[in-house]
């Protein structure tokens, strides 16, 4: 299973920017995606994630500000985030765990996007 992440950028404090993690391959079906970060000196986070069934989990940092739509029938999960700090620049990486049309499991990662968030 691949995941290709897209939507990383420049933006001002206080903008938007939407991030994209498209799955493909042999999949049956994803249970748990979601969004890391790794910061400048920082260890990685995780900054939001939704199950198959909608649950979401967000890191206290981004609550009300982000969201983490998701799309099951293209296997794709957005992360739109909003009133951007500085402090949210780093290297966004999309994660999936689920079962494969062989029913194996699978865990995947995507390649990062960097978001940065200056003025």
């Amino acid at each position: 299973v691949q995941l290709q992440a897209s939507g990383g950028g420049l933006v001002q404090p206080g903008g938007s920017l939407r991030l994209s993690c498209a799955a493909s391959g042999s999949i049956f079906s994803v249970q748990t995606t979601g969004w890391y970060r790794q910061g400048p000196g920082k260890q990685r986070e995780l900054v939001a994630s939704i199950t198959s069934g909608g649950g979401t989990d967000y890191a206290d940092s981004v609550k009300g500000r982000f969201t983490i739509p998701r799309n099951n029938a293209k296997n794709t999960v957005y992360l739109q985030m909003n009133s951007l700090k500085p402090e949210d620049t780093a290297v966004y990486y999309c994660y999936a765990a689920g079962i494969t049309t062989a029913l194996k499991g699978f865990a995947s990662w995507g390649q990062g996007t960097l978001v940065t968030v200056s003025s």
